[in-house]
Formats: structure tokens, C-alpha cells, sequence
């Protein structure tokens, strides 16, 4: 089988296959771009490959199905406009914050009120979009209602604010996690596809560039008692994002072929090639009585998964059970249907 050459542009456009002397055609008119043949572990410059300099006598001919390595805009430069480039740093144990430093021009995204601190060069303002350049956030005001309706329905505001730093030299901004837990960075442009889909209200800041969207669970049983319900987030672009998750956190890389059970609130973020399915846990003895429900949340694929050791749910529902109570009024327990007696074994009831 002769050579065959795939060749990438830094606007999206990607030509292949192509022979040796049609690549080195080409590639002689437009030189600053990049290049792939069978046997390179990555995209290469194309003023780095010899052999696109010098003649050769390869014929052309597809013989096999040849595909390149994945894209190294990842599609974002087709979709969004390219994410800022932002410094960060990530402070505090149980109650964290993240701080941002922006260089002049470069701006950061934020949830409504989750500002903490900032220099007096950046300017705050306040948009009906996400400031990630696609359709819904560049379109008329039809798009950004769309838009906008989106993020509504995963928990976050219809408004974002968008940090913009209008000095010189370098100025920082801080935002703080809602409640205790672990501030979680992830790089989009690391991620086949640029995309994390993840729970609903954990988004906390981003670079100016990438788009809060929405996933849907279209399996029935997986949107009802997956924990997640039927919509969950969909963080879509090339730059960094800042997510929260409750308690401890940790992350978990499965392999091809591994399966993972975890509570079905425990669930924070995950790669989009991941399958998210249900199981059922053991019989209706231990779905009454084994205090974790009648389901465990099923994850497989090959990608990473981040879990959280104490969901914002959890927490809220041991707050609410252990205030006091009014009497007559009605305390619903977290999993186990013993709750009630066990509260009066242990004397948390009145």
C-alpha cells in the first residue's frame, strides 16, 4: 500500500488521503499547517517532515481503509469560538476557592454570585449568554432564550457574568465553592471531543469560550432513579472549567471492558464515551433495608469518571432531619425504611 498523508489547518479544514506527491502539491502553496501518514504517534508540522521537501516516485492507491489520530482542535474552532487561556491556582481544604489570573484582554465566566474577590482592572458585566462564541451565545435574542433556557433547567442562572480584565499586567479574580467540598479543574481541550458531562449546579467558573449546555438521559429508568434525573450538564469548548463536587472527591479511569457501582448520588462528572446504565441492587430485602436504595448507578467505557463522597443532597437531608422539629411534622429518612425507628432508638427525636 503506498503512502497516504492527511494534512490539518489551524482553521478546521482537514485534507486526506492524499499521495506523497499530492501532499508535497499541496503542501508546497500552504506550508504552515500540520501533518499525519501510518506510523506518526501524532500530527506533525509540516516543515519538520523531510519527506514532503524532497521528490519521491510513491504512486497513489487507497488499498486499506487509513484514518488519522483525532483532531487537535477537537472540533471546537468549528462549533466555539477558542477558550482563553487562563492561570489558576486552588486554595483551602474542605471550603475551597479558586483565583484566576487573567492577562490583559482575557476573560474568565462565572455562576451568579460566585465571585469572591477581584483586582479593580477587571470589569464585571453581566450578559444573557455564556460567552462561548456558538450559535446560541453569537445568534439574535431567540437563540440566547434558548440558550439560557438550557442552563436553567441544569440549575444555573439565566445570566452569566463574565470577569474582563481592561488594565495591564496581570489581575486576578476568586471564586468560592457553594458548600464544603473539592473545586475541580478540568482541561476541555484534553478531552476527546472537548465535552464533560456532569451533574446538574456543580458549574463554577470557566474560561470565557466554553459553552453550559444540556445532556439528556434518554433511558427511562436511568432519568428516574439514576440520581441525576433526566437532564444533567454538558460543558462543551477547548479551555479550562471549574466544577465542584461535595466532601472528598476522587477520580477514577476505567478501562476497556470495567463496570463501576457507585451510589447514584455520587456521581459528579464523566467523559461523554461513558455509558450510564443502572443495576439493580441485590433483592427487595436489601433495596428496603440496605439503606442504598433499590438501584446503583452503573458506569462503563473507557474514560474518566469523577465521584464525590458526600452529595449536596445527603448533606441537606441529615441537616433537615436533625433540626428541630415541629410536632406532626413529617421527617422522610435518606435510604432505610427502619430510619424512623432508628432515630428513636438513638434519641434524635423529641
Amino acid at each position: 500500500m503506498s503512502t497516504e498523508w492527511f494534512l490539518e489547518y489551524d482553521n478546521g479544514e482537514q485534507i486526506g488521503p492524499l499521495s506523497t506527491n499530492e501532499a508535497k502539491r499541496y503542501t508546497r502553496e500552504n506550508p504552515n499547517g500540520f501533518a499525519w501518514k501510518e506510523g506518526f504517534s501524532d500530527w506533525k508540522p509540516i516543515s519538520d517532515i523531510a519527506e514532503l521537501k524532497t521528490r519521491t516516485n510513491s504512486l497513489y492507491g487507497r488499498g486499506g481503509a487509513v484514518t488519522p489520530p483525532p483532531s487537535r482542535l477537537r472540533g471546537s474552532i468549528k462549533d466555539f469560538d477558542s477558550a482563553d487561556e487562563i492561570d489558576y491556582k486552588i486554595f483551602g481544604e474542605d471550603i475551597q476557592y479558586v483565583e484566576v489570573e487573567l492577562d490583559p484582554n482575557e476573560s474568565v465566566v462565572a455562576e451568579a454570585g460566585a465571585m469572591m474577590y477581584k483586582d479593580s482592572d477587571i470589569i464585571m458585566d453581566t450578559v444573557f449568554g455564556d460567552g462561548s462564541g456558538s450559535k446560541a451565545d453569537r445568534g439574535g435574542f431567540f437563540d440566547k432564550l434558548v440558550g439560557a433556557g438550557k442552563r436553567l433547567v441544569t440549575g444555573e442562572s439565566l445570566f452569566t457574568t463574565v470577569f474582563t480584565h481592561n488594565g495591564g499586567g496581570k489581575a486576578k479574580v476568586a471564586f468560592a465553592a457553594p458548600y464544603p467540598g473539592r473545586i475541580i479543574p478540568v482541561d476541555l481541550a484534553k478531552i476527546d471531543g472537548g465535552t464533560l458531562i456532569c451533574q446538574k449546579d456543580c458549574f463554577l467558573a470557566a474560561a470565557k469560550g466554553v459553552s453550559i449546555g444540556i445532556h439528556i438521559q434518554r433511558k427511562i429508568l436511568t432519568g428516574l432513579f439514576g440520581g441525576e434525573g433526566f437532564i444533567m450538564q454538558k460543558l462543551e469548548g477547548d479551555g479550562m472549567v471549574f466544577i465542584h463536587a461535595g466532601g472528598m472527591l476522587k477520580e477514577i479511569e476505567l478501562k476497556a471492558g470495567e463496570t463501576l457501582h457507585l451510589d447514584t448520588g455520587c456521581l459528579v462528572a464523566m467523559e461523554p464515551q461513558i455509558e450510564f446504565d443502572l443495576e439493580q441492587a441485590g433483592g427487595i430485602k436489601t433495596g428496603l433495608f440496605g439503606g442504598e436504595g433499590f438501584f446503583f448507578a452503573k458506569l462503563r467505557g473507557e474514560g474518566k469518571v469523577w465521584v464525590q463522597s458526600l452529595p449536596f443532597s445527603r448533606l441537606a437531608g441529615r441537616m433537615l432531619s436533625s433540626a428541630p422539629q415541629k410536632l406532626g411534622n413529617n421527617d422522610v429518612g435518606e435510604g432505610s425504611a427502619l430510619g424512623i425507628i432508628g432515630d428513636i432508638v438513638m434519641g434524635s427525636r423529641n
